[in-house]
């Protein structure tokens, strides 16, 4: 009767590992996807007056910056460097939201990463790590 129960519960731990891998290279495929995906995002915005064009990857770095030669007509630097910081930072934030958005799509909803990107917060990177932790979880 022994060799029948460790049968059966051997057949179930085989049943929830071959579950569980699955999850990991289902999940697995979705990064290098999104991997993929989040190296092609290019956001692009143009100051007000159209003077300015920023575009900016997915990590909000600055792939190009164009003038229109209409700029240098107008001598105020000040006023030109604020407007390239801030179609800078237009293009930034609109690559933030679409790195969101698109991460989203490939992690659960809930997770670390999400929730890091929505509120900045590295708490949320942790959080799972640090909940596992405090219950004893974790390896000794």
């Amino acid at each position: 009767m022994s060799g029948r129960a460790d049968r059966d519960a051997n057949r179930e731990l085989r049943a929830r590992f071959d579950d569980v891998y699955g999850q990991y290279q289902q999940l697995r495929s979705n990064l290098d996807e999104l991997r993929t995906r989040l190296a092609a995002v290019r956001v692009t915005r143009r100051s007000a007056d159209g003077q300015v064009t920023a575009t900016v990857g997915a990590r909000g770095e600055l792939v190009a910056i164009e003038l229109d030669p209409a700029v240098y007509q107008d001598r105020n630097v000040e006023a030109l460097s604020r407007k390239i910081t801030e179609t800078i930072r237009a293009a930034t934030t609109a690559a933030s939201d679409a790195t969101r958005e698109l991460v989203a799509e490939h992690v659960p909803a809930g997770a670390g990463p999400v929730e890091f990107l929505r509120t900045g917060d590295f708490g949320a990177l942790l959080g799972r790590a640090e909940a596992v932790l405090g219950r004893g979880e974790g390896p000794a």
